[in-house]
């Protein structure tokens, strides 16, 4: 054997101990971030379209280079970056990292509006602005932060094994107030899961939206959603059905204050932003809705008087119209049926009485 021969075969040598190294390192030392599981009505779709509806700030390039890598499986299987998704298969996203959810939180002394507590189940109200779990910006004065000090002496379930979110079952945007229901036993979780799987939760929303509803005043919207391809930060609508996950809402105009309107969703499933992309595509956008552009004038004229009042609503309502105002389950451990209702917080309940005031001024 020559010399270059020599340095050739101890070149594919060294290019395999260190690939071997690289795969024994990734195998002992990836955490799972993220798990996926493909809707039974999912239409086939390739891996990288199907992850890019579902993940914010992610290229296709650098999904393709991980799913190469070996870092995403479908049911624990290596796939090729051209793989299609059928319905039931399990996604899984892995990285050299614990994510947030998996790191021990901190048990925070934060007060908590508790509407209803027994040694099952624990139902709180949570104002707006307040993060429900810790994640990416929000280590902590999170929900969680303030229920892991409040059961500090209980030990709290955890879904899926995160541990970085005792006792969630779902949960509410930051800036949506309402009712939120926490497990405080593994019997407990694993119902509460099983009800909000099923869609057999009650769960009922008030929400400020722009515009008098010319349309019908009561109706379904059954549209799916995913992420917005273009930008990872938005939801939105997939009419054609064959993106995004199934989603139910069921409206009912409560209110007419033409401008604005008071409305009454109720959730049959419980997509990521579903009332404010639904109401969104019934042309309704919340009120003082940044992310859709319900922070806009879109009812009304934009004369100073006008803009000049609507600028003042903002002030009272400073974030979107949305308050998670009931909820309803059956109870894991005694089987009964339980509904709680909360009332709007004041910063809703102000600005809902100023457009009411303003809509009698001009009818004057």
């Amino acid at each position: 054997m020559s010399l270059d021969d020599e340095n050739k075969e101890d070149a594919i040598n060294q290019k395999k101990t260190n690939h071997d190294l690289y795969e024994s390192k990734r195998d002992d030392n990836l955490f799972e971030h993220h798990r996926f599981v493909a809707d039974p009505k999912q239409s086939l779709v390739r891996i990288d379209k199907f992850l890019m509806q579902r993940l914010e700030k992610i290229t296709r390039n650098k999904l393709q280079r991980a799913i190469r890598d070996g870092a995403i499986k479908v049911n624990e299987n290596n796939v090729k970056p051209n793989h299609k998704i059928k319905p039931g298969d399990v996604v899984t996203i892995l990285l050299p990292d614990p994510p947030e959810a998996n790191k021990p939180i901190l048990p925070q002394d934060i007060p908590l509006d508790i509407v209803y507590e027994d040694d099952t189940v624990l139902v709180v109200n949570k104002k707006a602005g307040m993060v429900v779990h810790p994640g990416v910006g929000h280590n902590d004065g999170t929900l969680v932060n303030a229920v892991a000090y409040h059961l500090r002496d209980t030990p709290i379930p955890f879904k899926d094994g995160y541990v970085g979110r005792p006792g969630l079952v779902h949960r509410i945007d930051k800036e949506t107030s309402g009712l939120l229901v926490l497990a405080k036993t593994e019997h407990a979780m694993a119902h509460l899961a099983k009800q909000f799987f099923d869609h057999t939760t009650y769960r009922r929303y008030y929400a400020l939206v722009w515009g008098n509803f010319e349309e019908e005043e009561e109706g379904t919207v059954e549209m799916n959603l995913g992420r917005d391809p273009f930008n990872r930060l938005l939801v939105r609508v997939f009419p054609e059905g064959d993106m995004g996950k199934p989603a139910i809402t069921h409206y009912k105009v409560l209110e007419d204050l033409y401008y604005v309107n008071l409305v009454e969703c109720r959730l049959e499933t419980g997509r990521t932003h579903q009332i404010r992309v639904h109401m969104k595509h019934l042309g309704h956008t919340l009120f003082n809705d940044k992310r859709y552009g319900g922070d806009q004038i879109l009812k009304g004229t934009v004369y100073s008087k006008y803009r000049q009042f609507v600028e003042n609503a903002f002030k009272l309502l400073p974030r979107h119209g949305l308050h998670a105002k009931s909820l309803g389950f059956e109870h894991p451990k005694t089987g009964e049926r339980m509904i709680f209702d909360s009332e709007l917080p004041d910063d809703f309940q102000q600005c809902l009485d100023k457009w009411r005031k303003y809509l009698n001024t001009r009818k004057k």
